[in-house]
Parts: C-alpha cells; structure tokens; sequence
C-alpha cells in the first residue's frame, strides 16, 4: 500500500563547517551510507511497480508475470466535490462575518459576486500563493439554534486505495463535532470512517479512543476520537486528520520499515484491505469552532466553516493487474495487464474466461501472484509458434470425429469443425474433472453409440447465452442429464466453468455457480443476496449479503436495492432500528410511555419508553389508577393494606411450599 523513500542527510549526521570537510566521503559514511541503502532495499523490492517481464527458459521465451500496482499520488487532482445543501455556501446574498479573535470587529465580507471576496468550493484544492490561503467557506450560524450542518462530497468515479493521511485544514477553528463517511458503491450507500467530536460520549454515545492504541485485530475500528476537536487558537491547530498511516503502523512498526507483515495482513485480516479503499468520501460538518465556549447568541457571524485545502493520498485500485493509471473522457482508469479489462481490472478479457476472476495477490512475497486470465488450452505466458493440426478421422474401433484445430500467438485452440457420425445410440461427451484442456496433439473423446442421434458442433464452441443451446442438437428420448465439460466459458460470467446438457429440456445450464450466484448462466443472486449495481454481472462481488436482522426482519431475505423486510415496528435497511414510536428490546415494542401523547400521569415518570414508575398510592401502565379505595370511593392509605396483602401472599407461598414437601 505504501511506498515510502528514504534520503539521507550525510550533513545531518556528521555535522561541521563544509570547508573543513574531504573532497569525498569518509570511508565511513560510505560504509553507513551503504547500510542504510541495503536496510532500505526491501522497501523498493515491494513497491509491486512490475507487471511482467521477459524471460527466456530451456523451454523458450515466455513472459513471466507478477502482482503489480500504480503509484501513489495526490487523488485531489482527480476529484469531483459536492457541497451541500444548498445555499450553504456564504456569498449569496453577501454577509460579513468576523472571527474569534476579533469577534465584534465583523469587516469581513464574503460576495459570491465579487471573485476577490467569494470563497467557492474549488478553493479547496486550488494551488495556493504563498502566504495567501484561499478557502470555502459557508455561511454563519446566523439562524441558531437551527444546525449549522454541511456536507462536503468527494467522488472519483473509481475505487481508490488510501495509501497515507487524509488531512483537512480548516481556517478560523476546527469543527467541535463533525464525521467522515466513505462509499464504495459510488455515492449508493454511506458507511461511518471515523467520528471527531469534543465529547464522543455527549455527540456520539461513544467512549473517546485514539488510533495509535488500536490492536492487530481492531486495526479496521471505526473510532470517535477527541484529538481534532477541541479549541487551541485559530491560528494554531487547523488540520483534522483521518490516520491511515497510525492504521498501516499497527503491523508495519513505527516506521513503517516492515512492510512485508503490512502485505500479508493486508491479505489475511478479513476486510483489511476493503477498509483503505472507497469510490467516495463525505465529511459531514455538523457543529463549528465555538472558540472554547458556549453559543453566543449576541454575536452569530463568527460560528461558520472555512477550509482550505483536503489532502487525498491513494492510488487507483487495479485489483493488482495493473501498474498505470490514466485519467481518459473525464475519469480514471486502468491500464488493465494479465488479460483483464474494466474500470478496475475488475474481470477478464472476452476470449480469457477458462476460469473465474481473480484480484491479483501480494503474496507470495516479494512478487506476488498475478493470478491472471487465461484462455482455455495456452499455457498462459507462453510464446508458440502458429500451428495447424489435423486430428485423423474416426476408426471403427476409437470413434474419435475429425478435427481441425488452428492456434496463434497468444490466442486460444478454436474448433473449426466438429462432426460426430450417425449412430444407434445416445450420444454422450464426458472429460475428466481433472482432465487438462485441449492440447495439440489431444485425442478427442470417444463416442458410445446405442440410438440414432446426430450432435453437431459449430466454431467457435462458445456461444451467447441465447445461443448456447443450439450448439446441442438431440433427439430426447428419456428425461436425463447429460454433464458437458466444455472447454471454454460456459457462459456463466466467470461464475462458474462447467455446463451441464439438460436433454428433455434442451437447454445447457451452468453447474455449481459461485460467488453467491444461481441461474441458467450464474445471473441472478441466491436468496439472502441482492445484486451489487455498481459491479458487471461477471464481477465476483455482484451479489451482496443482506444481512438482515434476525430479530427485527421477518426473513434473510431483501429486495434489490438490499432493503429487509422487517417485523411490525422495525425500521431501517436491515431492519436493525425501531420506529420512532417503538422502543428496542430484542426486538421492536411500541413504546408504553413517551415525553408526548403517552404521558405518564399523576407525578409518574417515564422509563426509557417502557414503562412508568408511579409515584406512591398510583399503579396502572400510566399510573392513571389508585392503588386502592374506601367505601364511598375516597382515597385509602396505600400503607395500611400493604401489610396485610404481603402477609396473605406469604401465607399462600408458604402453605403451597409445605404442601409440597408433605406429598399432597
């Protein structure tokens, strides 16, 4: 993930007038340099910058290929930003502001008119004059107590890795409360990234924690934390920051020197590596700088946000195919390498699905594994010559058909014509599981014959979806399944690599799909899944897991946008939230008591919308009912018959408890 450099300072070790110093380095600097460049070896070796290189073994030349990514660079070059709602940028209509260290000197004016005085979102990421910093900026919290609430939306359109810091720096105070969200499905659904308050438990319900004292197994936590929140002067602390390198530290080492624990973690630890990538990020600023107060209603024009610049440090996530990353017709994308193709080297090449996609890995250390598409019989990598080989016709004795096979560099075996013999019995194709696909020189697979039925195969024996089935012509005589192990894609987007022949039905359906996949060609979702919109349909994360509640949904089961079906009173996606009215109690309650319509009454107080604790001499669900009543309906002492009623329970339980031990 990251590729750190290192330079050293020969001045900064050995320091000293420059005159006094030799033409050339002392021969122990140079052994010092040489050591330090040696212990800094391993950090290049694992920049993963290589996608393939040319070999030549006793077998001939080949390419020989390896786990590769793009550099790391400053993501803000690339971004789209949102700012929302509307309206909350200041300048329109115009309005002066002031600052907390002059709060009633108010000369400060924001005209979105006037471009010397206007403070647009680009100037977020503009390049900045020295001395000169250039900021968005909204509006004051002139309507308090109403929020003073904003979005800010940063989109890249592609799946990006972070690889350092986010840094935001805000001018005139840093927010008390605020959140950072992140998309991986291009803005469709937000997940929490990190929570900054000056009192989590108060904004948040959380206890305060700093990313430094994560563990191993709690490196990808979403945290609140109180480091960026709290007032330390306009002028000093200005940065909030998302801590991806105190993150990659927790199994790297403090210096990041150890870079191989990072890589095999990254690949082990599950959803470590998903935790640094998103398509989109969202800051939602939800309270301003109070300048280490409280709200001063007399003077509103100093509560606002102002930031400057928003620092992005990633590299666009290739999956591991790729070591280039190009920004083509207004987005990035992938100079996809191992046959593979998409925004995101996200699957493979048409003519290279013998198998299902794979991201690339990073083990085994150093290089990797490429795990690269393949077309179905090359040996992938391989540089051959181009060949014709004519298999000789069919023998009484082998049955084998006449076939012609043509290949060329780099592409694939394709059958140009197949055509079994009439016969008197069924026609059945079976290879081996374990068989390996079709070489030059491979005999094709004998035909037994007991009913008349002609198949013919045209090339190439790969078809659409809609096609496949009249590559398979039979005369159906019982209902049966026929398995066909073809020798290229089945159809089945990548999902799966076997066919199976359904003889009555006519048809050829995929076998054992994968990936949470079901259908004829692995095109629908199983149930408990929904379909990810932002993925192809031979992309291996297509279908998506519910996870619905258990307790609040009625089944596993959501419709496509992912949504449960919940119980009555249950609310929300996954139906893990109650209803305004209801309260969660293993599971959605109406609420006995509220603070408005189900008051509790005659003094009674409401607990936690469950139930009412009723003051002395009331009961009832709303303590609405005298405990008791005299004669002529008067009030009684609750006191007095407390007594008595206690003593007649006890009575009774005792009684039935020597009864018991009596046998009666």
């Amino acid at each position: 993930m990251l590729s750190p450099s290192f330079t050293p300072n020969p001045d900064a070790a050995f320091p000293g007038p420059l005159e006094a110093r030799s033409p050339g380095p002392p021969p122990a600097v140079m052994l010092l340099l040489a050591s330090l460049l040696l212990h800094c070896l391993p950090l290049a070796m694992a920049d993963y910058d290589i996608c393939k290189s040319w070999v030549t073994t006793d077998e001939g030349p080949s390419w020989e290929f390896y786990a590769c990514q793009p550099k790391a660079m400053s993501m803000k070059d690339y971004v789209t930003v949102k700012v929302e709602p509307t309206g909350i940028t200041c300048g329109d209509p115009p309005e002066r502001f002031c600052t907390h260290e002059n709060p009633y000197l108010c000369s400060d004016e924001c005209d979105a008119s006037n471009p010397d005085l206007a403070h647009p979102p680009r100037l977020m990421f503009d390049k900045e004059d020295e001395g000169l910093a250039t900021y968005w900026q909204s509006v004051t919290w002139s309507r308090y107590p109403s929020p003073l609430e904003a979005n800010i939306t940063l989109s890249w359109n592609k799946s990006i890795e972070l690889t350092d810091d986010i840094v935001v720096t805000f001018e005139y105070g840093r927010p008390t409360i605020m959140m950072l969200e992140k998309s991986l499905d291009n803005g469709r659904t937000w997940h929490p990234y990190q929570y900054y308050a000056e009192d989590c438990m108060e904004a948040f319900n959380m206890p305060p924690r700093r990313v430094r004292d994560l563990s191993s197994t709690s490196a990808n936590r979403v945290v609140c934390t109180e480091e960026y929140s709290r007032w330390a002067g306009s002028k000093k602390e200005k940065h909030v920051r998302f801590e991806v390198r105190d993150r990659f530290a927790i199994f790297a080492g403090p210096d990041l020197r150890n870079l191989d624990n990072l890589y095999t973690r990254l690949e082990s630890a599950k959803g470590l590596k998903e935790f640094f990538t998103a398509t989109d990020l969202r800051m939602k600023l939800l309270r301003p700088a109070l300048g280490g107060t409280y709200v001063q209603r007399e003077n509103l024009y100093k509560y606002f946000y102002a930031i400057s610049n928003i620092e992005v440090t990633g590299r666009c996530k290739c999956n591991l195919h790729a070591n280039l990353c190009s920004y083509k017709e207004g987005g990035l994308q992938c100079e996809c390498e191992h046959n593979t193709t998409g925004q995101d080297c996200g699957k493979c090449k048409k003519n290279f699905r013998t198998r299902s996609w794979r991201a690339g890995s990073y083990l085994p250390l150093p290089n990797g594994s490429p795990n690269a598409c393949a077309a179905a019989g090359s040996a992938f990598g391989r540089i051959s010559q181009p060949k014709k080989v004519t298999v000789p016709k069919a023998t009484a004795t082998s049955m084998a058909p006449e076939v012609t096979i043509t290949t060329s560099t780099p592409t694939t075996p394709t059958i140009q014509a197949l055509t079994l013999p009439s016969t008197q019995q069924p026609t059945e194709w079976t290879r081996s599981s374990t068989a390996a696909p079709l070489q030059m020189g491979t005999t094709m697979p004998k035909v037994n014959t007991k009913t008349e039925a002609t198949t013919t195969v045209a090339a190439p024996i790969v078809a659409a979806p809609a096609k496949i089935s009249k590559l398979f012509q039979l005369k159906p005589k019982s209902p049966q399944v026929v398995p066909i192990e073809v020798f290229k894609d089945c159809e089945c987007y990548g999902h799966s690599n076997r066919c199976s022949y359904i003889d009555f039905l006519n048809v050829v359906t995929c076998v054992s799909c994968k990936h949470n996949t079901r259908g004829q060609h692995c095109q629908h979702c199983r149930l408990g899944y929904y379909r990810n919109g932002s993925a192809e349909l031979d992309d291996e994360n297509v279908c998506i897991e519910c996870n619905c509640n258990q307790i609040g949904s009625i089944n596993d089961r959501c419709n496509e946008t992912g949504h449960c079906e919940c119980r009555e009173g249950a609310a929300g996606p996954k139906c893990d939230d109650c209803l305004p009215s209801h309260y969660w109690r293993q599971g959605c309650f109406p609420n006995v008591c509220d603070d408005e319509s189900l008051l509790c009454q005659n003094g009674g107080t409401c607990y936690q919308n469950q139930r009412c604790l009723c003051p002395s001499g009331y009961q009832g669900v709303l303590c609405d009912q005298p405990l008791c009543q005299g004669d002529e309906g008067q009030a009684c002492d609750p006191a007095s018959h407390a007594g008595p009623h206690l003593a007649v329970l006890l009575g009774s339980g005792l009684l039935l408890w020597l009864a018991g031990c009596l046998g009666y």
